[in-house]
């Protein structure tokens, strides 16, 4: 069985107050894009009950197996229930570190694809509960529609976003942000915005002043070629342009096909059409 992991931007990114418990509450709209990794489970009954032979190609994923979310996705399953043995692989095509959540959404994707595999029947409760341990932004990646995230990002309000006929262009630049350094040194705002009007009922062209993400003065004073990117990007004609996530990654959202963008040496560029 193949699922396909999908990529996430953010229209906005309001880092609310930092929390008790080391996490901070955040505002977003999170839409899933159709840039994939792909993600295969077989049954491997040689392995024996809750065996698992989990393999990865493509892009380089830094650290131990064990330490992949895909791994730890199949061990949350195994807890206090036995599974049959399973071969998984990943193919890595969603640039890691770079604010599109790719790491999460493989995560995530696992859980939906051993439940269905294997027949485990949880409900979409039990694997929202399940993907929340892997990560704050996992349970968004079990849906397939743009959503209000809200809290630490588990908190789900489906949005209707109609982007028909809206061009993305999604600019990479090869380096590695890191989440927790981003959070550290970005200042919480402490004001709440109203996510769903902004994104049903403001114009497009408004967004830039409406949906910033508010962690980017610090990525683009620390990291100059994400700076580049949104620069490049904004005088390309774009009506909004935003980092994703906590970088690096940086898109740009116009109203009809943009002509080839000058992006710096190094930048991969990816493009698409919501139809």
């Amino acid at each position: 069985m193949i699922l396909f992991p999908h990529a996430k931007i953010n229209l906005g990114l309001n880092v609310l107050a930092r929390r008790a418990d080391g996490y901070h509450d955040i505002e977003s709209v999170m839409v899933p894009i159709p840039l994939h990794d792909v993600l295969e489970a077989v049954i491997a009954p040689e392995l024996g009950a809750n065996g698992l032979a989990y393999t990865r190609s493509g892009l380089p994923i830094p650290g131990a197996v064990e330490t992949d979310l895909c791994h730890k996705a199949v061990k949350l399953l195994q807890r206090g229930r036995e599974l049959p043995g399973l071969r998984l692989h990943l193919h890595k095509v969603v640039p890691m570190g770079a604010g599109l959540g790719g790491g999460s959404s493989d995560g995530a994707h696992t859980l939906k694809l051993v439940n269905a595999l294997c027949g485990l029947g949880l409900s979409q409760q039990e694997l929202d509960g399940l993907a929340l341990d892997l990560g704050s932004d996992c349970p968004f990646f079990l849906r397939d529609q743009p959503c209000a995230a809200r809290g630490r990002g588990e908190r789900l309000t489906p949005i209707d976003l109609d982007l028909r006929g809206v061009w993305l262009v999604l600019a990479n630049p090869g380096v590695h942000v890191s989440t927790a350094e981003v959070y550290r040194n970005t200042t919480p705002t402490g004001t709440t915005w109203d996510l769903e009007h902004i994104a049903r009922r403001a114009h497009w062209r408004e967004w830039a002043s409406l949906l910033p993400n508010t962690m980017e003065p610090y990525v683009l004073n620390a990291y100059p070629a994400v700076a580049a990117l949104k620069q490049a990007l904004t005088e390309s004609g774009a009506f909004y342009v935003a980092m994703s996530g906590s970088g690096s990654s940086v898109f740009g959202l116009f109203m009809e096909e943009p002509a080839a963008t000058a992006l710096p040496d190094g930048t991969d560029v990816w493009r698409s059409c919501w139809a």
